[in-house]
């Protein structure tokens, strides 16, 4: 059964963005089908983030972005809330401030959530600061759909750089979601549990894709590694316990050192590309 197309909101939290912050609104903007409102949550930035949103809605003074200010906590939870609290849609797409969407990624949420049974959705990112971006948006998608595969469709995980979930859904679980004031677990995760707690079902759609930085690799072995484990810290807070779910925290292990590599070739490529073209 298929109702009519609803409405899209895009929630982006944002902490000190000015350097991602127009790209992601530019791809926002510009979509083949427009979003009923683009929500750029400021939690507290001390660069020209807040200014730069300011100057978007006067340069596309057609486009519905609202800034919003979350001053009362630090962090990426209570801004994430915020914004989704503060959205009117009736589907909830969050995304991250390096995200820069595909130009058809409201039009495809639209379709996804035709269904009436779909409570939340994500897909595909591709690395936009990589080499061999579509092989990479291939890879991702196919890692994906092993998770999937592997757990029996069983464990559906939003990705929080590219999900949506339906504003009935979020209303549901927003009074259990953890606060994890500690920042020790991954909040998509964190979300994706608490939607099938509530038996709400989470789709994987492969058309849904969002660009987005690789700018993780360049923390250290230590703090990437803590970033990965993060996995683990969210089962247990959820005492889940399956051998299955350890698989994409393995994967993101295993390419750290290779992708690694690929990024600083890249990144000195374009360089000298730039300095060679002035």
């Amino acid at each position: 059964m298929h109702t009519a197309k609803p409405s899209v909101s895009i929630v982006i939290p944002a902490y000190n963005e000015e350097g991602v912050i127009r790209q992601c609104l530019v791809a926002a903007i510009y979509q083949s089908m427009p979003a009923h409102e683009i929500l750029v949550v400021n939690n507290r930035s001390t660069d020209r983030t807040a200014d730069i949103v300011r100057q978007m809605q006067l340069e596309y003074p057609e486009s519905p972005i609202r800034l919003l200010e979350q001053d009362d906590k630090q962090g990426l939870i209570p801004t994430r809330n915020y914004g989704l609290n503060h959205a009117t849609g009736d589907v909830l797409g969050r995304i991250d401030a390096d995200s820069v969407l595909e130009p058809d990624w409201v039009e495809t949420v639209q379709a996804g959530f035709s269904d009436p049974t779909v409570a939340a959705a994500t897909g595909p990112v591709v690395y936009y600061d990589m080499p061999m971006r579509r092989w990479g948006l291939k890879a991702d998608d196919k890692m994906r759909q092993l998770v999937l595969k592997l757990a029996r469709n069983q464990y559906h995980f939003l990705f929080g750089s590219n999900m949506a979930l339906r504003r009935t859904a979020w209303e549901q679980i927003r009074e259990y979601t953890c606060l994890d004031e500690k920042d020790e677990m991954h909040e998509d995760i964190d979300l994706s549990l608490h939607l099938a707690e509530q038996d709400l079902i989470i789709r994987y759609i492969p058309g849904m894709v969002s660009g987005m930085s690789a700018r993780r690799l360049e923390n250290s072995p230590k703090d990437y590694r803590y970033y990965v484990t993060r996995f683990d810290r969210t089962y247990r807070a959820h005492q889940i316990d399956k051998k299955v779910l350890k698989i994409p925290m393995l994967i993101f292990m295993s390419i750290y050192y290779p992708a690694k590599v690929l990024r600083a070739v890249h990144t000195a490529r374009a360089a000298r590309t730039t300095a060679a073209n002035r």
